[in-house]
């Protein structure tokens, strides 16, 4: 079992900047690439961003790149998404995924524990 709890969400100026934090807990987080994936009502849930175990691979949503940044630190079981020059697009209620592997990639099949969500809205 894998626990995710994600914070920082928020209600935050378009063009503003919000940072959101995953605490792991329950499996080794160092052998598991994690993700980022964010949901608005009546869509499928879409890639946002992941990381590898190590933390050497990164990917990246087209309609973020450039504005994103995933991280995480193996110490604390944590991963961090950086989110910069954010857009009333944006809004989204964000999830945190740990996957199946090491590796971080963009599908939600890759992925088999969620956190709960936390949600970010971006005022125009």
């Amino acid at each position: 079992q894998v626990q995710l709890v994600e914070s920082g969400g928020g209600l935050v100026q378009a063009g503003g900047s919000l940072r959101l934090s995953c605490a792991a807990s329950g499996r080794t987080f160092s052998r598991s690439g994690m993700g980022w994936f964010r949901q608005t009502p009546g869509k499928v849930r879409e890639f946002v961003a992941a990381i590898s175990s190590g933390g050497g691979s990164r990917s990246y949503a087209p309609s973020v790149k450039g504005r994103f940044t995933i991280s995480r630190d193996n110490a604390k079981n944590t991963v961090q998404l950086q989110m910069n020059s954010l857009k009333p697009e944006d809004t989204a209620v964000y999830y945190c995924a740990a996957s199946r592997d090491a590796l971080g990639r963009g599908a939600t099949d890759d992925y088999d524990y969620w956190g709960q969500g936390t949600q970010v809205t971006v005022s125009s």
